[in-house]
This record gives C-alpha cells, structure tokens and sequence, in this order.
C-alpha cells in the first residue's frame, strides 16, 4: 500500500499522529481530552494563547472581555511575538516591546530560594503569592482575564538571556493559584514545553503539583530532538465549550524510562549536593528528575549575584566544552533580579546509567571547582 508521511493537517490526518494524540490524552489519565500537534514550542503557546480566547467567545453567554493574561516575571513562553508577549522575559523583549501585546501583566515568581522573606514559613510564602495574584485580578478586572500562564518547574535560556533555572514551586502553591483562577472563571495554563514529557519524573510535571490544567503545552522531549515537534493538550472543559514524535514516547513507555529518571534523579540530586552543595559559590541546587539547576552567588552569606558581565554562567558552559571536562551544561542567567543571577542547567538522557550519574557529579564539580580557581573567585568548600 502507498503512503506518505506527512500531510496538511487542515483536510487531511495521519495514522501516526493520530496514534500520538491518542498516547498523550491517554497519559494524562483523564484531565486532558484533545491534543494538537505543532512544529515548535512558541507555537503551542500562540496556539495556547488563542484557544484561552476562543473558549470565552464560545461560551454561552460570550464573554467578550476576556482578553488579558497573567504571567509570571523572569518567565520564558517562546519567541514568537504573541508567546513574547505573555512571557517576562527582559533580555528577548527589549527590542520588540513597542510590537507585544499590552494585555499582559506579571506578578512574582514562587522561588524561594530568592523570593521567600527570612523567617516565612512555605505556607506563608504560598499566601502571600496567592494575595498577589488575586489582587492583580482585581487591578485589572477579573472579568477581563482569559488566563494565568506559567511553568510548573521553571526552565532557562541561554547566553545572556534570563529566566530562572530549574525552580519548582513550593507545595501548595499551584493549588493555590488553580483556586484563584477557578474563584474568578479564568483558565489555568501550563507551559511544559521545557520541563514536561517525563523531564521531572513522571511525564507531566504538574502530575506532582496534584493539579492539571485547563490547556498545556509541550515540547522538547515529545521529540526527543529528532524531529522538531510540539503539542497542545486541551482539557474535557475547554473541548466541550468548543465541541469538538510518537516513536519517542512509546519507547518512554515500553522501556519504563520515568522509573529510570527518578531513580537516576535521586542520586543525581544526592550526588550534586554532596560534591558540590558546600562551594562558597553555590548558593542553591533545585530541581526534580533529572532536571536540576545549580545557582552561583559571589557571597555565600549575602547571597549576592555576580556582575552580569561576568558572564559567569556562560563561561562555565563554555569551559566545559574544553576536552578536559567534555560536559555540556545549559547556562542561564536573570534569577536573581531578571537580569543578574548565574546559573546551569543539568539535565541527562533519560536513559542515563548510574555510573554516567557519578561521571557527571564528578565532572561537574571538577568544573566549578576549577572555574572560579582560575578566575579568582573561589572561595572553596565553605
């Protein structure tokens, strides 16, 4: 039988993406009841975006107003104009600001590493950030918002661009934020398109929140870098208002990878802090799975971020690529301010061994270790 691989999805389907629609509403277990492929992760997004719009137009009454967004500040949802837009991202933003949407608005991102006040309890902070929400609610108009956008494990860019690097929320907090959106009519939408399809242990990341959304986005390792692809999951609420890299996510499945990345996290986790947890520039490593960050601080006590032209995050990416380390670690900067704050992103192969495990620990730390020797910043193991 003759075939082809590919057709314009607007007339046509195919068995394949069929199959891979199929695997992925299924793997949410029922929070989720459509999917839509894409080609990049600021599509799903702008895709995201439109269909938040489309589900007030649709409803009965239309709600016609709906049409701002609230996201987070050193957010990061894509480069496309619309995705730009709804994102907090200073460094990408700069030189387009007078074409982005003025209906967004942000509020504060949950890191405790950097947002929580001495003393605060995860409880109070959870507070606190949920009253800032609402009451950005009630600044603009709750009747106006279509939806709050965020990262439930927050990502990172690269070079000189800023986000937060591997940042979980901490317990409670999205459950919180879902309370809110649901106090007011909004949707909730996660962007997993970094931190999803099993980077954090289980293949959704909001699986571990206890908190599914009304739309997600995905991308990334739905791929898994062999085809540039990425998807929108939309909920049974959003699908009834509008009535209507497959091969990577099989062997996910087949060869129990999650099993894998959780257990490889643990001790990629334990291993990171023991080699690395006490240098007088580290300041924190967070993350889950195998998708964890490493934030550097000129002074311990203080928590002080180095100079942006330091470059430091980026010149540790760049000496690890030197034949005596041989490790590529992602850099990112902006998670002290949106602008000053250096960190790396460490995030293996699913299928990675034990014994890569403890070559990347000991690699990593021989990296750090040997980066602020050389540049005279090193404090040592405090």
């Amino acid at each position: 039988m003759l075939a082809i691989p590919y057709c314009a999805t607007i007339f046509y389907t195919t068995r394949v993406q069929e199959e891979l629609c199929r695997y992925l509403v299924d793997s949410t277990k029922g929070n989720m009841a459509r999917a839509y492929i894409v080609n990049s992760g600021s599509e799903a997004m702008e895709a995201a975006v439109k269909l938040a719009r489309q589900y007030f137009l649709e409803l009965q009454p239309a709600q016609n107003k709906r049409t701002r967004f609230i996201s987070r500040r050193q957010s990061y949802h894509g480069i496309t104009l619309g995705a730009l837009a709804v994102g907090g991202h200073v460094y990408r933003r700069a030189k387009f600001e007078p074409m982005l949407m003025k209906n967004v608005s942000q509020v504060s991102p949950c890191n405790s590493f950097r947002g929580k006040h001495p003393g605060e309890t995860d409880e109070q902070y959870v507070s606190r950030l949920a009253k800032e929400l609402d009451d950005e609610f009630q600044a603009v108009g709750p009747e106006t918002v279509c939806a709050f956008v965020a990262e439930p494990v927050v990502g990172a860019l690269t070079k000189t661009e800023q986000a937060l690097g591997c940042v979980p929320s901490v317990p409670g907090y999205f459950k919180a934020v879902q309370a809110i959106c649901q106090k007011y009519g909004a949707l909730l939408i996660f962007d997993e398109v970094m931190c999803g399809m099993g980077r954090t242990g289980t293949l959704h990341a909001w699986e571990q929140e206890g908190v599914a959304p009304d739309i997600q986005t995905i991308g990334k390792a739905l791929g898994g870098g062999y085809q540039p692809v990425a998807g929108v999951l939309a909920s049974q609420r959003v699908i009834e208002v509008l009535e209507q890299a497959l091969e990577v996510q099989q062997i996910i499945k087949e060869e129990d990878l999650l099993a894998n990345v959780k257990a490889m996290g643990s001790l990629l986790s334990k291993g990171l802090r023991e080699r690395v947890g006490n240098h007088a520039n580290v300041g924190d490593i967070r993350g889950r799975g195998l998708f964890w960050g490493i934030e550097f601080v000129a002074d311990k006590e203080q928590l002080s971020p180095f100079p942006v032209e330091d470059h430091v995050a980026m010149a540790i990416c760049e000496l690890g690529l030197d034949g005596k380390y041989g490790i590529g670690v992602y850099p990112g900067t902006g998670s002290f301010d949106g602008i000053r704050g250096d960190h790396i992103i460490i995030s293996p192969a699913f299928n990675v061994r034990k014994d890569e495990i403890e070559w990347i620990v000991e690699t990593v730390g021989r990296l750090i270790d040997d980066f602020f020797a050389e540049k005279g910043l090193d404090g040592g193991q405090s």
